[in-house]
């Protein structure tokens, strides 16, 4: 079942995709989504997250700069237009827009107060500056783009936390992927994963990069990850 959410804050309002569970009451998860906005990508990942019992919620976080942006990676255009995006998009308004998706996730019909956040490339870089500075029930961030240059932040961490990391991602280096590693490394409640052999994006539906094998890895690491914490199981 798919359904609208408008989301308010005091910049304005913008819209959000959203999927819901067959049994309600259940826990919410904001998805963030990567520079290609809210595609056939993320709506595929909200759908799975319903399908595991959860109200999916993926937030429109281009709604100053490109409302209504749908994006892949297949095409050189679309590649660009997204480069574009990613350098004018602002991470503090995003950030602040992901603390409103939550709280009204949080506030929605049929919620039981759960909240978490799942982020892919520029998705997972906001997921985790959200368990850093506005926190959530559980977080998620997959190869999390730029995290490098917010390694500080990482001492502020106070959410569970898992962040997959693509072993040859090409956005990612192999340094900067040590810095991230080491810089969650004495956190209890955080735990990174490398897949080798593969490349940015590996769990992208459909995408260039999609490595199905990684990919089910990481989603399955996922889904217990977030029934641990947000169902209790």
């Amino acid at each position: 079942m798919h359904d609208p959410l408008q989301i308010t804050t005091s910049g304005g309002s913008f819209p959000a995709y959203v999927a819901r569970p067959q049994k309600l009451p259940a826990p919410a998860i904001v998805v963030v989504h990567e520079v290609f906005g809210v595609n056939a990508d993320m709506r595929q990942s909200c759908d799975e997250l319903a399908a595991q019992g959860y109200l999916a919620v993926c937030p429109d976080l281009f709604w100053r700069i490109a409302p209504g942006l749908e994006l892949s990676d297949r095409t050189e255009a679309e590649r660009a237009r997204a480069l574009t995006l990613y350098n004018a998009f602002d991470i503090d308004t995003g950030l602040n827009d992901i603390a409103a998706a939550v709280e009204a996730a949080r506030g929605m019909a049929g919620a039981t107060g759960r909240v978490g956040v799942v982020g892919y490339c520029l998705g997972g870089l906001l997921a985790f500056l959200t368990a850093a500075r506005a926190g959530a029930d559980a977080v998620v961030a997959y190869y999390p783009g730029d995290a490098d240059k917010y390694a500080e932040e990482a001492s502020r961490i106070a959410s569970p936390l898992i962040v997959h990391l693509a072993e040859k991602d090409e956005y990612i280096p192999v340094d900067a992927q040590r810095k991230i590693s080491s810089a969650l490394a004495d956190h209890p409640q955080v735990q990174a994963y490398s897949y080798p052999g593969c490349g940015h994006a590996f769990a992208r539906h459909g995408g260039m990069s999609y490595d199905a094998e990684a990919a089910a890895l990481a989603n399955g690491r996922t889904a217990s990850f977030l029934a641990r914490h947000l169902q209790g199981s």
